[in-house]
């Protein structure tokens, strides 16, 4: 057991990491009324549930839990719902969906960007997935030298990636085009388990070549205060569930929430692992690279 990461959960006496690492999610119903819950390396991969997930789910939700799900996916919420059902998880499991690019729609329709309606716009996405535009008033082009901004949502690799973009990014950030960002994720778990690039690696790239990005979703606040409108909760009351410590993580700790990082997802190759659970030194070692901890740690969302 690390020096760091005490059993009880209490703070080593040089301050450092303060963690607990739990079996599962039950403990979490014993003390918390208001779930935050990632959605992909959470509750699926992308095809499929997660053994226990929805297990886990239901038992929070006939415990009278609020539950939102929080995920930086590039659809709208509605979108989402149906992925979700084809992979199980009932209407009824939870409140409702806040996505990325729900929370970048919405600022697009308050005028929160200095372009004028009726903007053209370049998108970024897999094919077919450009419905969040839809009803926005927005010309679409397939010509970056016609746009006046960039829309970021979704990729599909390996037939879409950060170096197959890069001419055209090349291009956007010598005309000084805003990108907007509906994905912060820089990879997502892909059924296999091998990890695939993210918009949010697209938008990492086109800030190195000089572009301006406006990032929507985790870990920025004006997601996490829709989520705290909806649930009407004092945050004391409240966790956020992901796997991501750059995203879940950080949005939980700037918004003054506590936090559960689950293991198994995305930093599932940087812990040291025995008898299914993550060991404590490996998540010390992490945690201090990283410069930030979560309160707790799970291996996979189950109850």
């Amino acid at each position: 057991m690390s020096a760091h990461a005490l059993p009880d959960g209490s703070r080593s006496p040089n301050g450092a990491c303060r963690f607990e690492i739990l079996e599962g999610v039950s403990s979490l119903g014993q003390r918390y009324d208001g779930f935050l819950l990632d959605q992909w390396g959470v509750l699926h991969d992308g095809a499929n549930a997660y053994p226990g997930a929805i297990e886990a789910l239901s038992a929070l939700r006939q415990a009278g839990k609020k539950i939102v799900i929080l995920s930086n996916s590039g659809r709208r919420g509605s979108e989402n719902e149906t992925l979700l059902a084809r992979m199980g998880f009932a209407r009824s499991l939870y409140d409702v969906i806040v996505s990325a690019g729900d929370d970048a729609r919405d600022a697009i329709l308050k005028g929160e960007f200095d372009f004028e309606p009726g903007a053209t716009c370049f998108l970024l996405s897999r094919d077919g997935e450009n419905h969040l535009a839809d009803g926005l008033g927005l010309e679409i082009t397939g010509d970056i030298g016609e746009a006046d901004f960039i829309f970021n949502l979704s990729m599909d690799p390996p037939h879409q990636s950060v170096a197959g973009w890069m001419p055209t990014l090349a291009e956007a950030a010598k005309r000084g085009l805003l990108m907007i960002c509906g994905n912060p994720d820089y990879v997502r778990v892909a059924p296999d388990g091998t990890l695939l690039e993210a918009p949010g690696a697209v938008a990492r790239a086109y800030e190195k070549l000089g572009g301006t990005v406006a990032y929507h979703g985790k870990p920025y606040r004006r997601i996490y205060q829709t989520c705290l409108e909806i649930m009407r909760l004092p945050k004391h009351q409240v966790i956020a569930i992901g796997d991501s410590l750059d995203h879940d993580v950080t949005g939980a700790r700037h918004c003054g929430i506590d936090s559960a990082l689950v293991a198994g997802g995305i930093h599932h190759g940087e812990f040291a692992w025995h008898a299914g659970k993550p060991q404590a030194e490996s998540c010390s070692r992490l945690f201090e690279t990283a410069a930030i901890s979560p309160d707790f740690v799970v291996p996979a969302f189950r109850w």
